[in-house]
């Protein structure tokens, strides 16, 4: 008895010291974003003299012509919810349909999404900007340096591990109710829409809070697309203004990840629950 409370103890110590290790960077740009460039960089770990630095620096960041913050955060919610909505409507269909395809297509298929997974970026990525300039030239519709060519591009790269997570979750969903659905005079889309889709809930938080983060905290990507000085910019591209050959403003650059961190850590606290059913649900039959 006494081995398992001690274990117990043992258990709950190193799960404090895990949350306090992954805590600590962000108590770090929570202090640093209330201090002046000078302090940062001579007194990084010390607490900040006034709280009220921080709220000069989001007042400068908000002002300053040379990030666009606010412009800058209007392309980013653009580019991240489109891209979810895509996403997670086009990932649950193609799943729902390799699941209640039973053939070694749909198989083949689902395996090649599930490959693609493991592919790098870096290796795609100089391919990707030639297709998008071949797609402009044949189609005439343009696609580097507009929302369009981003979007297509974030839905590109998440559709695989989103296929992957729907596939296991709706391998768990009766097929009895879609046969009583076609009886009862439902057609294809109607089964989906109004039965499968508002089943996947939880695994529908999972996505878009996994797919979320990463698109909202992507720069490599943007970078590529995109690029620096044009009127589309993301946050990270933003923030990446106040760092230069030679001087870097830590001070604003820290207050800018503070204010990008904060919409991320709202919707993953609202939908944590969620997220944590999706990611086991799929096992569970």
């Amino acid at each position: 008895m006494n081995r398992i409370k001690v274990g117990k103890i043992v258990a709950e110590v190193a799960t404090l010291a895990l949350f306090l290790a992954f805590l600590f960077p962000f108590f770090l740009v929570l202090i640093n974003s209330s201090k002046t460039a000078f302090e940062v960089t001579q007194y990084p770990l010390v607490m900040p003299k006034s709280w009220g630095t921080l709220f000069k620096n989001v007042a400068t960041i908000w002002t300053s012509s040379n990030i666009r913050y606010p412009a800058s955060l209007v392309s980013s919610s653009i580019i991240t919810s489109v891209s979810l909505l895509a996403i997670s409507l086009l990932s649950s269909q193609a799943a729902w349909a390799l699941v209640r395809t039973k053939t070694k297509t749909s198989n083949a298929i689902f395996f090649l999404f599930v490959a693609a997974m493991v592919i790098p970026f870096q290796i795609v990525m100089f391919p990707l900007l030639s297709w998008l300039r071949t797609i402009t030239g044949i189609t005439g519709i343009r696609l580097l340096r507009t929302y369009a060519g981003m979007i297509l591009c974030y839905v590109g790269f998440g559709v695989s591990l989103s296929i992957f997570m729907y596939h296991g979750f709706i391998k768990s969903i009766p097929v009895e109710l879609e046969e009583a659905a076609t009886i009862d005079g439902c057609t294809r889309a109607e089964i989906f829409y109004k039965i499968i889709f508002p089943i996947l809930s939880p695994i529908h938080a999972t996505v878009l809070v996994l797919n979320g983060i990463w698109i909202w905290n992507d720069f490599l990507l943007p970078l590529l697309v995109l690029g620096k000085g044009n009127a589309i910019q993301t946050i990270p591209l933003a923030v990446s203004n106040f760092a230069g050959a030679f001087v870097k403003q830590w001070d604003l650059i820290l207050t800018a990840i503070l204010l990008a961190m904060i919409p991320v850590v709202i919707c993953f606290l609202l939908a944590q629950k969620y997220i944590v059913k999706g990611m086991v649900a799929g096992s569970i039959k």
